[in-house]
């Protein structure tokens, strides 16, 4: 029994069954440990792609995300991932390998104080030492989950990892109960008395709430916004669900009367981390409006009349305690004439295109596939149009907005679900992690990756032109994605029309390896699209 024994034992006790990175010397003895508790370590090619495959597990399984990286580099390879971590709300463990303390005052290769470098990305930073080893990981886990989920980082010091240690009692840290304002009266009058409510629900909800804000909207009437993330909370085709909002001004244009004619907001879980600048203010100051979140943020975006801190789930249910069923008016039957602009605004054209994939694609998958979504010009355009089935059917990073997110997450949903996961990713993304293929070909996973091929930085170019600036940097050749794919030991193909998105697309979802369908799309398509 060593102390990377502890730290391995307690991770498994808190529900990792994966831990992904790369090793290095300084945290050979935890990878070590990690396999013989049953945690299995898998290999990424970068560290910022495994804690986005971390991510991925969680959403498809809820076992506890776990990165691994060795000292210097490794540490310093993780830092975006662990700052999507804070801003997506993903309790991330963090565990680096580190040299003593003794030895980094006269030994300098490859050392600087990683806890200076993450603590204004993490919720907190350990430091194990001898007879703390699970104690610090239990901690950080507590920590991690409690209120709105975020990354903790736990630097292991080789002689702590090493050292033999005795076996003990696991430390007990029991997770706080659900918890809910004393008084919620004054927002259950709120809500009785309110004939046009609408709820927008956020990140806030995803773990778990999706029961409760179904009911809620039932028994109130209200239709439902979501942000990008909380996309399928209530799967999108049912008729209370007007459709999501976050990045694209033409999505804020339609639903503002919405916002506008409702007497009562109830913002469930809403977090304004995932919107662009359009929603600072977004309401009136007389506007009656009640903010249920995991954790207050002095934000500044909006305000509301009352403000209920807890567990977001917990309170919409006791709000929705003693009402009637669909109490509500909406007189003027806003919402559906909304809706239905909301689906006519973003519906495909006749011509080939981003718009066409989509719309192709959404009609060949099976029910229940998950996607994961990069940053760019087609997210946007792609969380306006496609319609989830389910909470957490489409993953993206949508508070940090990073690249080349979606490949690693559609490669750890895979590796939970055993199932084929959609990734769709611009062509400069998928450049940015084509080593992960390689980990995709080893895992032997059913990803499906829909590149949409444009030569250019899209949204970028995008801005430039609406800023009236010269075209610059935006600018990239064109990649044989479908030889890439083969030489990686995948199915590659590329694709200009619809047919043959079909064709391969069905073949894809057969197949037991990666493939990647390579679309050729020409960026003038997102011009106005969004």
């Amino acid at each position: 029994m060593t102390g990377a024994d502890l730290v391995a034992a307690q991770l498994a006790a808190a529900g990792a069954t994966h831990a992904f990175g790369i090793p290095g010397g300084e945290v050979l003895a935890l990878v070590d440990a990690l396999e013989r508790s049953g945690i299995r370590f898998e290999l990424a090619r970068h560290e910022n792609a495994a804690g986005f495959m971390a991510e991925g597990l969680w959403h498809a399984t809820g076992a506890l995300p776990v990165l691994v990286a060795t000292l210097g580099p490794g540490v310093a390879n993780a830092v975006n991932v662990v700052a999507n971590a804070q801003q997506d709300r993903v309790p991330l463990i963090f565990v680096t390998g580190c040299v003593d303390q003794a030895l980094a005052e006269s030994y300098t290769h490859q050392v600087f104080d990683h806890q200076a470098m993450l603590r204004p990305l993490v919720k907190a930073s350990f430091r194990a030492a001898p007879g703390t080893e699970d104690l610090v990981v239990a901690k950080a886990v507590a920590l991690a989950r409690r209120g709105r989920p975020g990354p903790v980082h736990i630097d292991l010091p080789i002689s702590v990892a090493e050292a033999r240690a005795s076996r003990r009692a696991a430390p007990a840290i029991l997770p706080a109960p659900p918890s809910i304002p004393a008084d919620l009266q004054p927002a259950q009058a709120l809500v009785a008395a309110a004939r046009r409510p609408l709820v927008i629900a956020g990140l806030d909800l995803i773990e778990g709430g999706a029961a409760a804000l179904d009911r809620f909207i039932t028994v109130t009437g209200a239709p439902l916004l979501t942000t990008y993330k909380a996309k399928g909370l209530v799967p999108e085709d049912d008729p209370r669900v007007i459709g999501a909002v976050g990045l694209s001004p033409k999505a804020d244009a339609l639903v503002r009367p919405l916002i506008e004619a409702a007497d009562l907001i109830v913002l469930a879980g809403y977090d304004p981390i995932e919107m662009r600048q359009g929603w600072r203010h977004p309401w009136p100051t007389g506007k009656a409006v009640i903010d249920i979140v995991a954790e207050p943020i002095q934000h500044g975006m909006h305000h509301s009349s009352l403000l209920l801190e807890g567990d977001v789930g917990t309170i919409l249910t006791r709000l929705s305690d003693g009402l009637a069923a669909a109490h509500a008016i909406w007189p003027g039957r806003e919402p559906d004439a909304i809706r239905e602009a909301f689906r006519s605004a973003f519906a495909a054209p006749a011509n080939w295109g981003p718009h066409a994939v989509f719309e192709t694609l959404q009609r060949v998958v099976p029910a229940g596939t998950v996607a994961a979504a990069d940053s760019g010009a087609h997210r946007i355009l792609f969380s306006q149009m496609w319609s989830c089935d389910g909470p957490r059917r489409l993953l993206q990073s949508s508070g940090l907005c990073t690249m080349g997110c979606a490949l690693p997450l559609a490669t750890g949903a895979a590796l939970g679900s055993g199932r084929p996961v959609l990734c769709f990713v611009g062509d400069a993304g998928l450049e940015m992690v084509l080593g992960e293929l390689a980990t995709l070909r080893d895992l032997g996973l059913p990803v499906i990756v829909v590149a949409l091929v444009d030569r250019a930085l899209g949204l970028i170019a995008l801005k430039q032109r609406q800023l009236g600036l010269p075209r610059a940097g935006v600018d990239i050749g064109e990649t044989d994605f479908a030889a890439v794919a083969r030489a990686l030991g995948g199915h590659g193909a590329t694709i200009d029309d619809r047919e043959t998105l079909v064709r391969e697309a069905e073949a894809a979802f057969r197949r037991d390896g990666f493939t990647i369908l390579a679309c050729r799309i020409d960026a003038a398509s997102y011009e106005e699209a969004f």
